[in-house]
């Protein structure tokens, strides 16, 4: 069974829906204008926020209840790639996360532990991860599955995963797949204290690299069987063509310095597809500009690809680091990728890596069949998603 993607919607630092990130990656334009000082006053970090704020949403789409930032933040980029949705369609919901209603939860204590005022219990009701999900249902299609999946940074690429198996074992005729994330002070902290947050804006695979900058945002693709597209004659946009999720087991932050685990997931995508190394036009990297992931990455792009490796670039640049909703993010850059026949450049590049590894640095019109697009978590999970050109 075929699974292809039907549609797309993203909303990013970059902006609100496709057009708009597109135009900003075209034109070598970055997100990262805010400081983290506006969510956290004990931090000052560049991070990558969305505009838009929680009242225009929610207004938006008349959402009756406070719902957490991540869950409007996902129903914006779900409405998107729901555009031309096909009504009478058995579908499912599988959603990415790794803070879920978290800064709802840091509003309730904030006000509850000096009790200074009474905290709504509505900020809190909305923490958990599933809650993420689930808060937004009311909103869409009927929908037949819903699950929610938390395997930090790689969660919304695992999500896509999971859909195109529903699909492929033909319990679904379609799935929204992808992630969401809203930046919050539990995540800014955390990372400070893992001491891998750049202080400037960040330059994945670059010699001078130091670290990430912290982004939010939500990208979900509409995933479609084969059967059911040529049923209804739906025009996709490109193929899912292959996947895998692998796990190096390293260490609960780091990534070993050969990069087993990128290696295997792009090595076991390719096989599975039958598709030779040399085949593939274009790798968006996960690319987060630390010093173990850069390393470690690009030591599995020379085991899988040897010295000619194809096109590759970061877009964490432009976004900042989404977190859960980064696989979902890229995926939608990857398929625009295919679409406009383009690579989007590496901002901040100046100096190559010892690896030798150099991305793209400026927009490159090319003939792209095959993109893949890698995303990694902390505890080694790992997984690479295969686009192909229809």
């Amino acid at each position: 069974m075929r699974v292809f993607i039907v549609d797309i919607g993203i909303i990013s630092a970059l902006g609100a829906g496709t057009e708009n990130n597109l135009c900003q990656l075209l034109a070598m334009r970055h997100g990262l204008n805010g400081k983290s000082s506006s969510i956290d006053p004990d931090t000052g970090y560049y991070v990558g926020k969305v505009a838009l704020t929680d009242e225009e949403l929610s207004d938006m789409f008349k959402v009756r209840t406070k719902l957490s930032r991540t869950s409007l933040l996902s129903l914006y980029a779900v409405n998107e790639c729901l555009n031309d949705f096909c009504s009478d369609c058995n579908l499912g919901f599988i959603s990415g996360t790794t803070v879920g209603g978290m800064a709802s939860s840091e509003n309730f204590f904030r006000k509850y532990i000096p009790c200074t005022e009474n905290p709504k219990v509505e900020d809190i009701i909305y923490h958990t991860c599933g809650s993420a999900t689930t808060s937004i249902v009311p909103y869409l299609p009927k929908l037949n599955y819903i699950s929610t999946i938390n395997t930090a940074c790689s969660s919304a690429a695992n999500a896509i995963i999971f859909g195109a198996q529903k699909i492929k074992s033909g319990q679904l005729d379609a799935v929204i797949a992808g992630g969401s994330d809203s930046l919050c002070r539990f995540t800014l902290n955390g990372f400070q204290s893992l001491m891998i947050l750049d202080e400037n804006h960040c330059k994945p695979l670059d010699l001078n690299r130091s670290g990430l900058n912290l982004g939010e945002g939500a990208g979900y693709l509409l995933l479609m069987s084969g059967d059911f597209v040529e049923k209804h004659g739906i025009s996709p946009l490109c193929e899912l063509k292959s996947y895998a999720n692998t796990n190096d087991a390293f260490h609960a932050t780091a990534l070993s310095d050969d990069g087993n685990g990128p290696y295997l997931s792009m090595k076991q995508t390719l096989d599975k597809a039958n598709i030779a190394s040399a085949e593939i036009d274009y790798i968006n990297i996960h690319g987060t500009g630390t010093i173990n992931n850069d390393l470690a990455e690009s030591a599995a792009i020379l085991r899988v690809f040897g010295e000619k490796y194809p096109s590759l670039s970061s877009t964490k640049a432009y976004t900042g680091h989404t977190l859960g909703a980064s696989g979902g993010i890229e995926a939608v850059f990857s398929v625009l990728a295919i679409e406009e026949q383009k690579v989007f450049p590496n901002l901040n590049f100046t100096a190559p890596m010892p690896t030798g590894i150099i991305p793209v640095l400026k927009p490159e019109k090319q003939k792209i069949k095959y993109v893949l697009s890698n995303s990694f978590g902390f505890g080694g999970n790992c997984s690479s998603l295969l686009f192909s050109k229809i």
